[in-house]
């Protein structure tokens, strides 16, 4: 799509176009993890928010009156923009730079400093309002339900962090910003986005994404028809185990799975990771869609986002 039209945006309803493909086909089938070239030296980095995030698995979702003992229990610094960054950087085996804000409170600390464990280097604009947190149940069929607590943290242009290093990346993927800071990180060669920055944002910075990837299933990453006055060059729409949808591109396959899904937190954010990291390194379109789908499809063989997120293979 060139930058200012109008085209629909994938996930909306509308009439099937060709390039579609026919309802319910399986779309492009991604291409195999091993047969795709290596990723060059990439600098990376991430705009965004985080979220202390507690991942319970349960036998059931929880139901009035029904007292039960969690499965499993985990906690981790997530969110879109951590689950992103850490996934680069297991992708590019180099640190990554994140830019967030998170509360001047314990849980910041400890966000930040998991991260720094993690091969990211964060830099904070510390506000005085709470980090935010969150509840994930997963039921053992695989069922997911979030509940967060508190505000979505942003960072702005006019925070005192180095954004003046975002020219220098090769690749940056956002998830929360304002105008300012969204106009910074479209100084990188690749800029991408969650549609979660928010329409307003994108609109008032006036930029063009080299590609918008979001959920089409869901509802909080919907986008009104003709609502982006300049339209990215690439446009991802997510269905789960169903692949998805690119614009240019039609449908795609998802992986195929020999397990049962664990915990599906953090599998879009992967995904969104590995198209970021592809289109950095100079690859087409099918490459990078390939490569996020093997990143989405890893994530979903552990509680919570970062015990089975891809790894290249000489890390193993």
């Amino acid at each position: 799509m060139e930058s200012g039209g109008t085209e629909s945006l994938p996930w909306l309803p509308r009439e099937p176009r060709p390039e579609d493909g026919e309802p319910g086909a399986m779309g492009q089938v991604p291409i195999p993890v091993e047969t795709l070239p290596p990723l060059p030296p990439l600098r990376l980095a991430v705009v965004g928010h985080v979220e202390v995030v507690s991942f319970l698995e349960v036998q059931q979702m929880p139901q009035p009156g029904i007292v039960q003992r969690a499965l499993a229990f985990s906690e981790h610094a997530a969110g879109g923009a951590a689950v992103v960054a850490v996934q680069l950087a297991r992708l590019s085996q180099s640190r990554v730079d994140l830019y967030t804000a998170l509360g001047r409170d314990s849980h910041g600390q400890r966000a930040a400093s998991e991260l720094e464990s993690l091969g990211v280097d964060v830099h904070v604009a510390w506000r005085d309002s709470p980090t935010r947190r969150g509840v994930s149940f997963i039921e053992a069929g695989g069922d997911r339900s979030i509940t967060v607590i508190g505000e979505r943290l942003t960072p702005y242009g006019n925070d005192a962090l180095p954004w003046e290093e975002l020219r220098r990346c090769d690749g940056v993927f956002v998830t929360a910003a304002d105008p300012s800071a969204l106009w910074a990180a479209r100084q990188a060669r690749v800029c991408t986005a969650t549609p979660r920055v928010g329409l307003d944002v994108l609109n008032q910075s006036g930029i063009a994404l080299d590609a918008l990837i979001g959920s089409g299933l869901d509802p909080a990453e919907q986008v009104p028809d003709h609502a982006l006055r300049a339209s990215p060059h690439l446009v991802i729409a997510t269905h789960g185990a169903a692949g998805g949808i690119a614009r240019p591109g039609g449908r795609f396959a998802a992986p195929l799975r020999s397990t049962p899904e664990r915990d599906s937190y953090g599998a879009g954010d992967c995904f969104a990771a590995g198209v970021t990291a592809g289109l950095a390194a100079g690859w087409s379109t099918q490459q990078a869609i390939s490569l996020g789908c093997h990143c989405g499809s890893c994530c979903l063989d552990a509680l919570g986002p970062y015990a089975s997120q891809y790894r290249r293979p000489s890390e193993s």
